[in-house]
């Protein structure tokens, strides 16, 4: 049974931005490292950046609970057991 996709393209769109931003975040990253940034500075940006891919990923469990609404009980069940092993393992 293959999993739900993102395919509102607005949906779709909006996650390609925060993931560019996101790929701006550690490229910045990687610049204050290679500048000598202040391990404050760094951990700080690093907390920002970790906070942006958990959203990211909270989004992407929202897809596939939203996508589930259609499916008949039992599928739901097992849908739902399987958001809830990855939030555990990733969360």
């Amino acid at each position: 049974m293959p999993g739900p996709h993102m395919h509102d393209p607005q949906a779709k769109q909006a996650m390609l931005a925060r993931l560019a931003r996101i790929e701006g975040q550690v490229r910045a990253l990687r610049r204050m490292i290679d500048a000598d940034a202040e391990c404050e500075d760094i951990a700080q940006q690093l907390s920002a950046a970790r906070k942006a891919l958990d959203r990211a990923f909270y989004e992407m469990v929202a897809c596939m609970i939203k996508a589930g609404g259609a499916e008949r009980r039992g599928e739901r069940l097992a849908s739902a057991e399987h958001v809830a092993e990855l939030l555990a393992r990733y969360a």
